[in-house]
């Protein structure tokens, strides 16, 4: 398993007990900018000014408030704040096993691959036990002074623990307001089916690119060998109106095309 771990635990349930390492299962690749000064390219600083003089304001007089409901400001303190930091420990707490469909996507928050930590007999029987019921792990631990819950499932004979975010985090749908128009027609649903059918298609994640990342870097890399880059203006296009049934036609001709240009 490539990589460097960023993290040692233990899962444990009942009286069995995993050593693992913790891998990111993604990284980030955004295009990250310093801010300079445009005289002479040297890095600007941040500091924190009072906003109605403009002074700085010194380190050691700079608190941390939580603004309440009523626009009351309580000040805390960092200790008071590291006291209500979680224990540390490496204990990785799994409290039940659910069908993977009991936990819905919008839960999901951030993936990382686990390895086996010395143990690898352990660690690759678990792999094997969860893909073979088909199930996923709840978990609970504590990871660099924060708590977290987490699913626990197996991917290819290998571990993997997806953070869950926390229920007050989640937007239930009924909260949306609810959409009003009238109901469809009987043509309308069925050709929006045969659309459905018409993209059916095996998923390729490496079809898919950051496109406004490639073409900051492509700029980047021209004006570093010292070449100019000229921008098209972007037309605004009017929206057209059309029926339904309309753009359904059109993008399920627009679907047939593809697929034919795709099997060439």
């Amino acid at each position: 398993m490539a990589g460097r771990a960023i993290w040692k635990g233990v899962i444990r349930f009942g009286s069995i007990s995993v050593p693992v390492k913790l891998y990111s299962a993604v990284e980030d690749r955004k295009i990250h900018f310093r801010l300079l000064h445009q005289k002479d390219q040297t890095p600007v600083s941040q500091k924190m000014v009072h906003p109605n003089t403009g002074e700085p304001v010194p380190h050691e007089e700079i608190r941390r408030g939580y603004e309440t409901g009523d626009g009351e400001i309580v000040l805390l303190d960092d200790e008071e704040l590291q006291s209500l930091e979680p224990e540390a420990s490496r204990d990785i707490e799994i409290t039940r096993f659910v069908d993977p469909d009991r936990i819905n996507h919008q839960w999901y928050d951030r993936p990382y691959y686990m390895g086996p930590d010395s143990d690898a007999k352990s660690y690759f029987a678990l792999a094997k036990a969860l893909e073979k019921e088909r199930k996923e792990g709840f978990a609970r631990w504590s990871m660099r002074k924060k708590r977290y819950i987490g699913a626990l499932l197996a991917e290819n004979g290998y571990l993997k623990m997806i953070t869950l975010r926390y229920a007050d985090e989640i937007v239930d749908v009924s909260e949306l307001p609810r959409p009003v128009s009238r109901p469809f027609e009987k043509q309308e649903i069925q050709m929006a089916e045969q659309l459905v059918r018409a993209l059916e298609a095996d998923f390729d994640p490496s079809a898919y690119r950051d496109e406004y990342r490639d073409r900051v870097q492509a700029l980047v890399e021209t004006k570093a060998r010292g070449g100019t880059v000229t921008f098209e203006k972007i037309k605004e296009k009017k929206p057209e109106v059309v029926s339904l049934a309309d753009m359904l036609k059109k993008s399920i001709q627009r679907a047939k095309e593809e697929r034919k240009i795709a099997r060439a």
